[in-house]
């Protein structure tokens, strides 16, 4: 399990830190120019000017890469962990009915989805560009 876990941990960072890299360099270099004529330090400039024009900007696709991490969680169930993907086939193995048990299981994935995407989707109209 801990090297299931690892391996989508590490997934799943190297995207995130490339999308939160690209968001920051994004932001027009003007406007930390900007900051440092008005006085700011290299960190006030980032947290009060750079960060919140980049968050806008990565929310869409940091949200899209939590959506998939749950989705791709089934890809542990290749080592044998007791995920929900593996626990439906071994019953689906077991019952032999493939269309009532992976209904329920897309069911089960769209409850763990939804409420990420709404949140995701009230945090972009939030911070909406005008």
């Amino acid at each position: 399990m801990a090297a299931g876990v690892t391996a989508l941990a590490l997934n799943a960072g190297a995207f995130l830190s490339e999308i939160f890299r690209a968001g920051v360099e994004s932001v027009n270099r003007g406007q930390g120019d900007a900051t440092r004529v008005l006085g700011y330090s290299g960190v006030q400039s980032m947290v009060h000017v750079i960060l919140p024009q980049a968050l806008r900007r990565v929310l869409p696709p940091t949200t899209n890469i939590f959506i998939a991490l749950i989705k791709e969680s089934s890809l542990v169930s290749v080592i044998a962990v007791g995920e929900l993907t593996y626990q439906m086939q071994s019953e689906v193995a077991s019952t032999f009915r493939p269309l009532e048990l992976y209904t329920a299981l897309a069911v089960c994935y769209v409850i763990l989805t939804l409420p990420l995407s709404i949140a995701s989707s009230r945090l972009e109209r939030r911070f909406r560009v005008s």
